[in-house]
């Protein structure tokens, strides 16, 4: 088949290369303009930007698809499907139109469990015990597609929303070939989503990120898990930003103030609303990551509360 991919993030590449190795032909990418990166603020492309230069794909990078000139340079193409992961534009129908077998995507939940902006965070943060990818249709309302493949992970408990990120970026090039080839025998047998089991995953927002530690421990160690990368859990020590990337709950009985600190022989660990929980690698500002160690042995921490 002729396949035009549309895609942006680094979860989009493996599906790229998946295709690249393929017997099929990627005859466009599409991906988002270049933006600004780094301290420099240079103009960088995207991941799958790159890519596609290194194997000599044709790289398509307008700001919107709605455009009659937008429009007409994809028909010009000629292609049987597109292929859409993580592209960061919402597709018209006009765009869904143009090629012949219509248009999928690679969704990172198992709909119709977490449609939206932030599934992996939201899956972590909501205590599930598996997420995966969902290869779907796509049509206008946002991931409300039938469903063509399934690929399920477990999610560990100690599971950071980077380390799920990349599995299921995995797990989403492994099923797209079984899916190219149902639709190349026209044996596809696309599933309706049951709308009663419908939940969204909304985008996440930076005031998320901070620590609440009248809140249980085990909530906190999700909210860790899945905040790490953006926007990272932080709290007040001694009226610096202190960022937590990792954590995990102890069940000890608390009598303790929430919040306050208890220093152990190898262990930091915060009263909560409900058990302790021990922070593991934390980040003061203008400083490195440190794990808890290292950081026990640069401050003193006596009879300090947090928050």
């Amino acid at each position: 088949m002729k396949i035009i991919f549309a895609g942006t993030p680094a979860f989009a590449v493996p599906s790229l290369q998946a295709l690249i190795d393929s017997e099929h032909h990627v005859c466009a990418v599409y991906t988002q303009p270049d933006r600004p990166a780094g301290r420099g603020r240079h103009l960088t492309p995207s991941p799958v930007k790159v890519l596609a230069l290194q194997a000599g794909i044709p790289v398509y990078q307008p700001e919107t698809l709605k455009t009659p000139e937008a429009l007409a340079e994809l028909c010009t193409l000629g292609a049987d499907l597109m292929v859409v992961v993580a592209f960061g534009m919402i597709l018209p129908q006009t765009v869904l139109d143009v090629p012949k077998m219509g248009c999928i995507n690679i969704h990172a939940s198992l709909l119709p469990r977490w449609r939206g902006a932030a599934p992996i965070q939201r899956a972590i943060m909501a205590g599930d015990a598996e997420t995966g990818v969902t290869i779907m249709q796509i049509v206008l309302k946002l991931d409300a597609g039938d469903m063509l493949h399934k690929e399920t992970l477990k999610i560990a408990d100690t599971d950071t929303a980077s380390e799920v990120h990349d599995q299921l970026a995995v797990l989403g090039a492994k099923g797209l070939p079984v899916v190219l080839a149902q639709i190349q025998a026209g044996a596809l047998q696309p599933e309706p989503q049951a709308e009663a089991l419908v939940t969204y995953a909304e985008k996440l927002y930076k005031q998320e990120a901070t620590v609440d530690w009248t809140q249980p421990a085990l909530l906190l160690s999700r909210q860790i898990r899945g905040l790490y990368g953006w926007p990272v859990a932080q709290t007040l020590w001694q009226g610096q930003v202190l960022r937590i990337w990792r954590a995990h709950e102890v069940t000890d009985e608390v009598t303790a103030v929430p919040g306050m600190v208890r220093r152990e022989a190898h262990a930091l660990k915060v009263a909560t609303g409900a058990g302790w929980l021990s922070l593991d690698e934390v980040q003061l500002p203008g400083g490195k990551r440190l794990a808890i160690q290292d950081f026990m042995n640069a401050h003193a921490l006596g009879n300090v509360r947090l928050g």
